[in-house]
């Protein structure tokens, strides 16, 4: 009997608040699909980072005779100077073993006519112009600096050069959007919780006289929140499967069908960072629908 009543409740109230309910569901839907997406793209950035950082490189490039470097003085560096460059270079702590590679003026060449073979550049550059270098790569790419610091300034060191200065204005880029896109699912978040207590309210100063007849008979608290409970949780699920839904589906045909095929070399996330993202919308979702209800609904228990 009382299952019964607090259907025929909740169906009522459905009915009576069936435009405002609807928006509810679109706004959590919205709120949490920019949501997830946000989570998705820390996932992101973080599988890019751990990607690119561990094929990090630093190259040193050592003096010619055109080079302007602090080591160079317009020489070419001397065989002692490159022993002196590569044995600190070796020794140096956060150098991984067998992680030192020496490039020479004819491989750097090949590798720039390769490089623009397409370009009429290749035929104003010869051999000679091209620059010894030695590439080094770290045990952790979170610790160069101690290395640069001991190679920079050496004699027959033209210039050194770290991926990190071109990799990390990219992850700043992609962190500033994610914080982006954060502030606003939270700011739709908020929207979203601010409608569904104006929602609760509405049904609940409308069934103001029921609760308080409930309320003199000696109904409990919590039996004549349920019904106004089950409303939001509702709107609340069918919101947030709504979302779910919207980030599977875009994750599999921007994710999975596209970038996936097209960039291979990066790694990308997939349906076990998407299934966390859900749940946690999931959560979120639920949460936005039970704590307005319990507050808005408190004011209306008192007879």
């Amino acid at each position: 009997m009382r299952l019964n009543y607090i259907l025929s409740d909740l169906g009522i109230g459905l009915r009576r608040n069936l435009s405002m309910t609807i928006a509810v569901v679109v706004t959590i839907w919205v709120s949490l699909s920019l949501f997830g997406s946000a989570l998705l793209a820390r996932e992101q950035v973080d599988l890019m980072k751990g990607n690119w950082y561990d094929k990090i490189q630093i190259s040193v490039f050592l003096c010619n005779k055109d080079s302007g470097g602090p080591g160079c003085s317009h020489s070419e560096v001397t065989p002692t100077q490159k022993a002196a460059i590569q044995d600190v270079i070796s020794k140096n702590p956060d150098t991984a073993p067998d992680g030192v590679f020496s490039e020479s003026k004819a491989e750097a060449f090949d590798s720039f006519k390769k490089l623009y073979k397409d370009s009429p550049i290749v035929s104003t550059v010869s051999e000679d112009q091209m620059q010894e270098s030695f590439r080094v790569k770290l045990k952790d790419p979170q610790r160069y600096e101690n290395l640069l610091s001991q190679v920079r300034g050496m004699k027959g060191v033209d210039n050194i050069q770290d991926l990190r200065e071109y990799l990390d204005p990219l992850f700043k880029a992609l962190n500033g959007l994610q914080v982006g896109a954060l502030i606003a699912a939270g700011l739709l978040l908020v929207a979203a919780l601010m409608q569904i207590s104006n929602t609760i309210r509405l049904a609940a100063y409308a069934r103001r006289r029921e609760i308080g007849i409930m309320r003199l008979v000696g109904a409990s608290n919590f039996y004549i929140q349920l019904p106004f409970l089950l409303e939001a949780v509702l709107a609340a699920l069918i919101g947030a499967v709504l979302a779910c839904g919207t980030l599977w589906i875009g994750v599999y045909f921007l994710v999975m069908q596209r970038a996936q095929e097209t960039f291979r070399v990066w790694h990308w996330i997939g349906a076990s960072e998407t299934f966390r993202a859900t749940l946690v919308m999931v959560v979120v979702g639920l949460i936005l629908a039970v704590v307005p209800t319990f507050l808005t609904t408190r004011k209306y228990l008192k007879v």
